[in-house]
């Protein structure tokens, strides 16, 4: 397993480096191959971003891959990951470090191409027990999910339709291996505004400057943050020379509602605010973007399935615990799909998405076993 991830992490897979995610793809097609079903490369859906000029482009993106096993069996469970990291092919973290005898550091070892091995293994496993012909599973590692799933979003629905349970390999909330409950959903946004330009000293008052129009949404979208939603204005483009009065700025934030109540409301209240904006500063606006991953609630069947990772934990000889989080994952689209789903199944390390990120070596074994018990559990009826 450290072999394989090893490996798999001397790979860039920066989600827009399409070449390291062919790459990547191929590797793993060759590793899962082992598993007695079908492995497929599926194209990404089409996906539409807002370039800084405010036009709309297709954003390219990876395939993705997909294993069948036993689709024709009664019960069956889905089981996901994603081979893209959020580190670029340009970045500087590109190496792998030994920082003691058991904690590997290097980019994606943790999130996640060590829960990939995590996931592999597992399956391998459940194989081998007697109850392997009575589960069927899917097998889905997208090349997206970095960036939110755009591309992948309406093949985690396909797959999830009609399944017992999902489990996703993201790593666990905590080193310790705790596992992430509930979570909060998540959204970005572009807003491009179009004013008119004029020389800022001759005729400023002919102006209509699309810089400050933004500025005052920034401030205005601020003030509808409440305790069940936080507003991130990340990013302000737009403006020419300092003596034009600017026609154009794009802003692109991120939303995390705590509720899908939240989520409509925000939405809600977003057209109004522009409404506003346009009025008050005389620009056109233009929305783009929205709520992609709703907010992730553990409902009695979902903590059935966390119950039953619990008990399968302590057969093995470890403590199985969760807490909720305001971080996102595919899981968030597998619950939304009312499939219940444990989305932290991976390893155990940390300092994901930074240069000190890291795996806990002996976890790669620790939680392949685990997963390979909850796994034959389910094909046992554990739940329905």
């Amino acid at each position: 397993m450290l072999t394989q991830v090893q490996a798999w992490s001397a790979i860039n897979t920066g989600t827009a480096n399409l070449a390291g995610l062919a790459a990547q793809a191929a590797a793993l097609a060759e590793a899962f191959a082992a598993l007695p079903g079908t492995v497929e490369l599926v194209d990404p859906s089409p996906v539409t971003a807002i370039a800084a000029d405010g036009s709309a482009f297709e954003k390219p993106h990876g395939q993705h891959m997909v294993v069948r096993v036993r689709p024709q069996a009664n019960r069956r469970i889905l089981l996901t990951g994603h081979m893209d990291t959020v580190f670029p092919a340009d970045h500087p973290f590109q190496r792998q470090t030994w920082l003691d005898g058991e904690t590997l550091n290097g980019p994606g070892v943790a999130d996640m191409k060590g829960g990939i091995a995590v996931m592999l293994h597992a399956l391998m496993a459940f194989e081998q027990t007697a109850s392997a012909g009575s589960l069927g599973y899917d097998v889905l590692i997208n090349s997206d999910e970095e960036t939110g799933s755009l591309a992948s979003a309406a093949l985690i629905a396909e797959l999830a339709a009609g399944k017992l349970a999902a489990l996703t390999y993201e790593p666990a909330a905590l080193p310790d291996g705790t596992l992430a409950h509930e979570r909060g959903g998540t959204g970005n946004y572009s807003i491009t505004f179009t004013g008119r330009s004029a020389h800022a000293g001759r005729n400023p008052h002919e102006g209509r400057n699309a810089i400050v129009a933004a500025a005052d949404l920034i401030l205005r979208l601020k003030a509808l943050e409440n305790d069940q939603i936080t507003i991130n204005p990340a990013k302000l483009e737009g403006g020419a020379a300092n003596n034009v009065v600017p026609d154009h700025a794009v802003l692109r934030f991120n939303v995390r509602p705590k509720s899908t109540v939240a989520a409509e409301g925000f939405d809600h209240d977003l057209n109004a605010l522009l409404r506003s904006i346009e009025v008050a500063h005389e620009v056109a606006t233009h929305r783009h973007g929205g709520v992609t991953r709703p907010p992730k609630k553990v409902d009695a069947r979902a903590q059935a399935l966390f119950d039953l990772v619990r008990e399968c934990g302590a057969e093995l000889g470890q403590t199985i615990r969760w807490q909720s989080t305001g971080g996102v994952c595919d899981g968030n689209n597998i619950a939304a799909c009312g499939v219940p789903v444990v989305d932290t199944m991976g390893v155990r390390g940390g300092a994901i998405h930074s240069p000190d990120e890291y795996l806990i070596v002996p976890s790669l074994a620790e939680r392949a076993a685990l997963s390979a018990r909850v796994i034959e559990r389910l094909a046992q009826g554990a739940i329905s």
